[in-house]
């Protein structure tokens, strides 16, 4: 598809994971070479490094941060000084902004302990603030709570509407393309999705997996009782009780900033206060002589943040079998055996072809399906699976939401699954937590 400038308002570039939206993106503004042009891409929703020295527990581990760290405060105050003259427009428009997106209760935090859905936000703000002629947003809705989405429409809408801004959104989950586009160009070919993409071959192949002797024989996989989390002055989580029993599969939601991703990582053990806390796992209390390798061996895990910390460009297959050891990255060698477990479930995924790509040349929804096959392929008691559909078209939401489907239909199969979209979760949810963002 040749690159080329809408001539409405507001265009929604849409198509298949892999399909080459990236590359028309790039290809436009190489043509259009205007610092009038802003871009926020995929990556941007999991924020920027610290110095560069990113890695997966350091949101929980908030001593580990320099505090000359600038605040989010003080980086969107810099940002807004930079992108133009302070009139009194531009102050409205702040303004309007920090109302819309709640900012002002993390102007005094630090950028990397914000969930997901609020680096968005950041995001989204500095960016408004330079006024752009042209905004491309790449999957502008994801990691963003229901009314975070409806607030983000709105605004967009007035944009483009008011301000006489053009705006591209590129989209993979085509089904959150807004009413008021007027354009939309797809790349690649469109396919229409069945009631399940997951073939009965695959399906059943998942279903006769062996069993091993590894597994807990536990009754409750997860007991927390009366569990608060605080940093400094402010309170993330509050005397949360919950009891999470073998087979079953929870249904964990909540506004951006309720603690959904620090309760998880409590179960983890990527959470250093988990000591402090009432918390047994597997039937074995946390601080009772286990390692945090003995807990993760049973998890398989896949979140923003860790989509986030994978950031060497290894061959696909080595990032799936990272899972076997629970590593970033790959530090041992693997057995032949597991590569065929690495090849076997990236094949279940669809992604066999890609085994020896490298992973930072993926595109955002391919990189999610690494990951989540890493996630798969130990055949894991319990499944935390955070925000799992991010940036997949809805072929690939389909086939996902299959696998877990049968995954789950296993005997001792336990799931925990964070989604903003209910249509997202798959059929086999049993009970529902709902956080509530603590004042």
């Amino acid at each position: 598809m040749q690159a080329s400038m809408t001539t409405g308002k507001v265009t929604a570039v849409a198509g298949r994971n892999g399909s080459g939206k990236t590359q028309y993106i790039e290809q436009l503004r190489r043509q259009l070479a205007s610092d009038k042009v802003r871009y926020i891409a995929f990556t941007d929703s999991y924020g920027v490094n610290v110095d560069g020295q990113y890695y997966l527990q350091l949101r929980w581990n908030q001593h580990d941060i320099d505090h000359e760290t600038p605040t989010v405060g003080e980086l969107l105050e810099k940002a807004f000084l930079m992108a133009g003259e302070d009139s009194a427009d531009r102050r409205q428009l702040r303004d309007h902004l920090y109302r819309l997106f709640h900012m002002e209760t993390l102007l005094d935090k630090y950028i990397i302990t914000l969930s997901s859905g609020e680096l968005r936000k950041f995001q989204l703000t500095k960016t408004l603030f330079a006024n752009p002629s042209l905004l491309i947003m790449d999957n502008p809705f994801i990691g963003l709570d229901a009314e975070t989405r409806d607030q983000l429409k709105a605004l967009l809408y007035m944009l483009a509407n008011e301000r006489d801004m053009e705006i591209m959104l590129v989209m993979s989950k085509t089904d959150d393309i807004p009413a008021f586009v007027s354009e939309i160009k797809w790349v690649g070919e469109q396919q229409p999705v069945p009631p399940h993409v997951l073939s009965d071959d695959k399906r059943n192949a998942i279903l006769s997996l062996p069993y091993t002797d590894n597994d807990y024989d536990c009754q409750h996989v997860i007991d927390m009782r009366k569990v608060t989390i605080r940093y400094g002055e402010r309170t993330i989580l509050k005397d949360v009780d919950w009891t999470v029993r073998n087979g079953e599969r929870w249904a964990l939601s909540g506004q951006n900033g309720s603690g959904k991703s620090t309760l998880l990582s409590l179960v983890c053990a990527d959470n250093p206060q988990s000591y402090a806390c009432d918390i047994t796992l597997f039937d074995r209390p946390r601080g009772s002589g286990e390692t945090i390798w003995d807990i993760k061996r049973h998890i398989g895990y896949v979140s923003p943040e860790m989509h986030r910390s994978y950031k060497r460009n290894l061959p696909a297959i080595r990032i799936v079998a990272s899972g076997l050891t629970d590593s970033i990255g790959l530090y041992v060698v693997p057995k032949p055996q597991d590569y065929d477990k690495c090849r076997w479930w990236m094949d279940i995924f669809g992604i066999g072809h890609l085994a020896e790509r490298p992973f930072l040349q993926l595109s955002s929804g391919e990189q999610r399906l690494v990951l989540l096959a890493r996630a798969f392929v130990k055949d894991p008691q319990l499944l935390i699976l955070d925000e799992p559909l991010h940036g997949l078209d809805l072929w690939n939401r389909r086939l996902v939401k299959d696998i877990i489907e049968t995954f789950c239909q296993r005997r001792g199969k336990t799931a925990i699954i964070v989604t903003h979209y209910q249509e997202e979760l798959p059929d086999i949810i049993t009970n529902k937590l709902y956080l509530k963002k603590q004042i």
